[in-house]
């Protein structure tokens, strides 16, 4: 097996079997230095031996193991946490706790124990990201805008914070699910968003987040039937992965949402996601997930680019500002300023906002650009732009249309 399918496997898998150890073991730290333990030898292993029939199962153990181990040689210098921690270990393999839980699946219980009030929202996000997306410091300060030195400062504050003020890693009671539902909903939003986009490859998406997140959103729907917000998650992932596979191009290129063959989007995920919609806009309840759900069911709605109806799309936008007012929503809504009021009220919205980090800020602003004659402006504003994408999909399109500015097509 080559190395890059164990990464894949690593990819799919960490987040469980983090979730599994960190459950078992209430510790963080620990868990995910056995998980990376673990998969270093399984790249040994399976590269001659090849992968087990149960790849996440041999991770599991195999990083159980290890803990075990290094708790029983450290025991001599803290003996009531390691001694604890391997009592809670004989516990959970030899039955099942008597305790009901209100979360059943791992991963989704994780994120409800990450996401404790304790921790300040961006916090739980980021930290919850790192434990069960996968996702590098890198990918993770991208999707906050920041530093990735912030990023991990982010990080490390918040396991310190975690281990001083002892909060436990327990399956919070149904009482208090809700308020820790906000960070869990941008958790799960958040690993969709890689998936769709990925921050860094050579594809522009990565399927099996696109998956898990959905999943996920399910499982919280499930939990949670009727929350508005949560309806309005799940119904904006379906929504916009019945897009996916129209986005890309037989090679692999990024196709705009204008250009894509829409006889190829998922009409069953378009069915749910606006039946979704639907009960939501009954609750009357609006919340930043449902409007931007409202949104592309809007987009769903359209035949073809031109039908699209941009002036209820811009409604909507304007409604989302008022209830979340976000740097990258007005940046959204201008794109629909744009095609209602045209390219130049558009530009005056974009160029009031604080998103130079941003490489989309900088691509739908050289697009306007474009779009008022203005070619040389919208050359540099691709150059910024490209220099800020990782994505090697993103970046071969951001440079295509440069040349056309550059060309003057």
């Amino acid at each position: 097996m080559s190395a890059h399918e164990i990464e894949r496997i690593f990819r799919e898998e960490y987040g469980r079997a983090v979730a599994v150890l960190v459950r078992r073991f209430g510790d963080i730290d620990l868990a995910e230095e056995a998980v990376q333990d673990a998969f270093a030898t399984a790249v040994q292993r399976w590269t001659a031996d090849g992968v087990p029939p149960s790849p996440a199962g041999w991770l599991i153990t195999t990083a159980r193991h290890r803990i075990i181990d290094r708790l029983r040689r450290e025991a001599s210098r803290d003996d009531r946490h390691t001694q604890a921690a391997l009592l809670q270990e004989s516990r959970s393999t030899e039955a099942q706790s008597e305790e009901e839980d209100a979360v059943g699946d791992e991963q989704l219980r994780l994120m409800f124990t990450c996401c404790h009030p304790a921790l300040a929202l961006n916090a739980q996000v980021a930290l919850t990201l790192r434990l069960l997306g996968g996702l590098t410091t890198e990918a993770i300060a991208r999707a906050f805008l920041v530093p990735p030195a912030t990023l991990a400062q982010r990080l490390v504050r918040a396991k310190s914070k975690i281990r001083d003020a002892r909060i436990p890693y327990r399956v919070p009671q149904a009482a208090d699910l809700p308020a820790r539902l906000r960070g869990v909903l941008a958790v799960i939003y958040l690993i969709f968003n890689e998936g769709y986009t990925a921050s860094s490859s050579e594809r522009l998406t990565r399927d099996d987040l696109c998956v898990e997140s959905i999943r996920l959103g399910r499982q919280l729907d499930e939990l949670m039937p009727g929350e508005p917000e949560v309806m309005g998650l799940l119904a904006l992932m379906l929504l916009i992965d019945a897009r996916r596979p129209a986005r890309v191009s037989a090679d692999g290129g990024l196709v705009r949402l204008a250009d894509q063959d829409r006889r190829q989007w998922n009409r069953a995920l378009i069915r749910e996601g606006q039946a979704l919609v639907r009960r939501c806009l009954a609750r009357n309840e609006p919340g930043p997930y449902q409007i931007q759900a409202a949104i592309n069911a809007v987009h769903s709605d359209a035949p073809a680019a031109e039908d699209t109806d941009w002036r209820q799309i811009l409604m909507l936008y304007d409604q989302l500002m008022a209830v979340a007012p976000m740097p990258v929503a007005a940046l959204n809504r201008a794109v629909a300023v744009a095609e209602v009021e045209g390219p130049h009220a558009a530009l005056t919205i974009i160029d009031s906002l604080d998103l130079d980090r941003y490489y989309l800020f900088h691509a739908i602003r050289a697009d306007l650009l474009r779009r008022l004659g203005r070619s040389s402006e919208a050359a540099r504003a691709y150059d910024a732009a490209i220099e800020r994408c990782d994505n090697v999909a993103e970046r071969q399109f951001l440079e295509h249309r440069r040349s056309l500015v550059v060309l003057g097509t």
